[in-house]
């Protein structure tokens, strides 16, 4: 009589750990793909998200930016810690751009005329 009791005691015992590990096999996949999706898009969002915040807070006078427009343009006016920035889109058009639209920065102006720009094959010509 208590040989039965002890028996049927050990077997519940026995099902309830199978059914917690059937409990964790069902979940490693979604933890899985949780993992999965962190690096392979949250992570790297957020380091692009952390260069552009530090490019931001670098813009000075010369640099070449792309607006949340569009629009490339050459920084005329920046200062530090300012929100506003002051660019020139084209000869006499200067506009006023919040740092937080400037989608990227392309490359500093001194930089931006290369060889085959008018102004470097006069004085070359010279």
């Amino acid at each position: 009589m208590f040989f039965s009791v002890a028996y049927a005691a050990s077997d519940a015992a026995a099902t309830r750990g199978g059914e917690m590990m059937s409990t964790l096999v069902n979940f490693g996949p979604i933890v899985l793909i949780m993992v999965v999706f962190y690096f392979i898009l949250i992570r790297p969002q957020q380091q692009q998200q952390k260069t552009l915040r530090s490019k931001l807070s670098a813009i000075k006078r010369g640099d070449r930016i792309v607006t949340g427009g569009g629009m490339i343009g050459t920084v005329a006016k920046a200062t530090d810690g300012g929100d506003e920035v002051e660019v020139d889109l084209a000869p006499n058009v200067r506009v006023v751009v919040l740092r937080n639209t400037i989608t990227n920065v392309l490359t500093e102006a001194k930089n931006s005329k290369g060889p085959g720009h008018a102004d470097s094959d006069k004085k070359t010509a010279k």
